[in-house]
């Protein structure tokens, strides 16, 4: 294995899922306030789940997003 390739892919794969899921976090979370089903102070509770086809079933992270 080339480990300087998996590690420069890896972290190109996380760089564009951090950036485009911030995106649609920030996308949701205005959409709803503006449609009047969020206040804007409230705490979301998020989950992301990460799967590796043949690997990897199932990686889930939990967190907390505080609007306010």
């Amino acid at each position: 294995m080339d480990e300087d390739r998996f590690n420069q892919d890896l972290r190109k794969f996380l760089k564009t899922f951090g950036v485009t899921s911030q995106r649609e976090i920030e996308r949701a979370v205005a959409g709803a306030i503006d449609e009047g089903r969020l206040r804007g102070n409230e705490t979301l509770r998020v989950r992301a789940v990460l799967t590796i086809d043949g690997l990897l079933d199932q990686h889930t992270v939990e967190g907390e997003i505080a609007l306010e």
